[in-house]
């Protein structure tokens, strides 16, 4: 029975990961318009470390030696610093909360086609291919859409949450897969919490509006987010390969998308759609063997 019940949990998991990452975009909406983006993600943060310390004090864990520390502090400044940070800043500066989550959802082609050769991976013609079409893909999601000024700030954030979220997979699963995922989420969410400090009091304001909206948000962030889907990540991508971890974040755009056309209607039009498509059918490719 317990193994049944485990096999089904396996199951699901991809889907209900897919489901809760898609959510930390429309989430990060709601609470960019109550406080700036590195304030709001050091106060998340924060939090997130009180909640594992409580989790890591409950079950004891093996604590990493100096050198795993290390490890899951540089693993977690680029999984939730850059990351984070790049798909707050995006949204902050007008990018639509559908399209904030398609530029990081590139990662399984660059992933499968450039990054994955870090773990000795081959690389087929077919996975090539896959590249080019991703990147036509980009460009009609792209088209005719404004690319300087505010909005420019917010392509160049997403684009340092792809090439963040893929590095730090792939840095995860090459030097933190042996850590118990306790005592190295402590870890990350400890170094990212000194990150994001650090940015807000540089350079931003610190002003927080308190509303009801934004602590609702805040607290599905800090739970369904940082512990749930992160924890899911780590467990998945111990239990697979790089590249099958990877191809779950193709599905993240559209349910994204979906997500916020209900919620704030934000709509997008054909050649967009047609875009989001090609990205799709770029993923398929770069994943087959």
């Amino acid at each position: 029975m317990n193994k049944s019940l485990e096999e089904s949990a396996a199951r699901l998991a991809p889907a209900i990961f897919v489901v809760l990452w898609s959510t930390g975009f429309i989430g990060t909406k709601y609470v960019i318009n109550n406080a700036e983006p590195l304030t709001y993600l050091a106060i998340r943060m924060a939090f997130v470390v009180v909640v594992m310390a409580v989790i890591a004090a409950a079950a004891r864990p093996k604590w990493p030696d100096r050198i795993g520390v290390m490890h899951s502090a540089v693993a977690g400044i680029l999984v939730h610093g850059f990351y984070l940070g790049g798909t707050a800043i995006a949204i902050a500066h007008s990018i639509p909360a559908g399209l904030s989550a398609l530029i990081p959802g590139l990662q399984p082609i660059l992933t499968s086609t450039i990054a994955n050769r870090w773990l000795g991976e081959r690389v087929t013609p077919l996975q090539w291919g896959g590249l080019v079409l991703g990147l036509v893909g980009v460009v009609l999601i792209l088209h005719d859409r404004p690319m300087t000024g505010e909005a420019g700030w917010g392509w160049l954030a997403s684009g340092v949450s792809l090439i963040s979220i893929t590095l730090g997979t792939l840095y995860q699963r090459r030097y933190c897969n042996r850590i118990d995922w306790r005592a190295g989420n402590l870890v990350q969410y400890i170094a990212v919490t000194i990150f994001f400090g650090t940015g807000a009091w540089l350079f931003e304001t610190n002003v927080v509006h308190w509303t009801g909206e934004f602590v609702l948000a805040l607290a599905w962030l800090v739970f369904a987010l940082s512990i749930g889907s992160i924890s899911l990540l780590y467990w998945l991508i111990r239990h697979h390969a790089a590249t099958s971890v990877a191809s779950l974040f193709y599905l993240v755009p559209a349910v994204t998308a979906l997500m916020a056309y209900m919620l704030f209607n934000e709509r997008l039009d054909g050649v967009a759609i047609a875009g989001m498509a090609a990205c799709a059918a770029a993923v398929l490719l770069v994943n087959r063997r």
